[in-house]
């Protein structure tokens, strides 16, 4: 038999949808410290209602922009949740998340 080759074309999509929070009192950050939904905005300025929930993609989460390892903080519809890690954040520190949606088109 001979070999043949299949090419298959697959095209992705994704959308992004950013939310901001600037600190307006210092946080200090425990295992298991929230951050509600709430106090985020969106992209527009908007006072964010909940996060998207991301099935086929992955968060971002910077903090006064720097990106964070993904296993120090989890993401909810509701909240930003930090993973074993501790320390203190200032007023007037950025939190940036961003919900990055994956499609496959065939």
């Amino acid at each position: 038999m001979a070999l043949s080759l299949i090419n298959i074309h697959v095209n992705v999509s994704g959308t992004s949808t950013r939310f901001f929070n600037v600190l307006a009192a210092p946080l200090v950050v425990a295992d298991a410290t929230t951050v509600a939904a709430t106090t985020f905005l969106d992209d527009s300025g908007t006072a964010a209602t909940a996060f998207p929930v991301v099935t086929n993609g992955y968060y971002n989460f910077y903090i006064n922009g720097v990106l964070q390892e993904g296993d120090s903080y989890t993401i909810s519809a509701t909240e930003l949740t930090f993973n074993t890690v501790i320390g203190n954040l200032s007023a007037g520190t950025p939190l940036v998340i961003e919900a990055v949606e994956l499609v496959t088109l065939v």
